[in-house]
């Protein structure tokens, strides 16, 4: 296994903190140092209060399924059909775009953080429902 590849080859340099934690299976969002409000996808201020001040913290990696479709399609070589797009809200907040794996979910449902390996890139997290299989 690779040890993920070189960081600064995905996205910008705004998101090496998301890839940097992804490499050690931890999943990090911004939070605002003046309002506390977190947040997903990076940016370079605060969606709330529009500070500037912003840090990246640990999350718990639980979530609630938002919405979901499976898709038939293949569009990646290492992701084969049929897989589940969904939409999740994560406790603190964001919500992230991901695959959901393992046993089926239904919309409502509790999820919680896995992690996907991959080749050449550091390791994508995916969700899977909470309480195991």
């Amino acid at each position: 296994m690779s040890d993920g590849g070189d960081i600064e080859t995905f996205g910008d340099p705004t998101t090496v903190p998301f890839w940097a934690a992804a490499r050690q299976h931890r999943l990090v969002v911004q939070r605002c140092n003046s309002c506390g409000h977190h947040q997903f996808y990076p940016r370079p201020h605060c969606l709330s209060c529009e500070a500037a001040e912003l840090e990246w913290v640990s999350v718990k990696g639980t979530a609630t399924v938002y919405s979901m479709t499976t898709t038939q399609v293949q569009v990646y070589p290492d992701l084969p059909p049929p897989y589940v797009v969904a939409l999740v809200d994560l406790s603190e907040g964001p919500r992230l775009l991901t695959n959901l794996v393992g046993a089926s979910c239904r919309i409502g449902d509790a999820v919680r953080v896995t992690w996907r390996e991959r080749k050449d890139a550091p390791p994508l997290p995916v969700f899977e429902r909470a309480g195991g299989s």
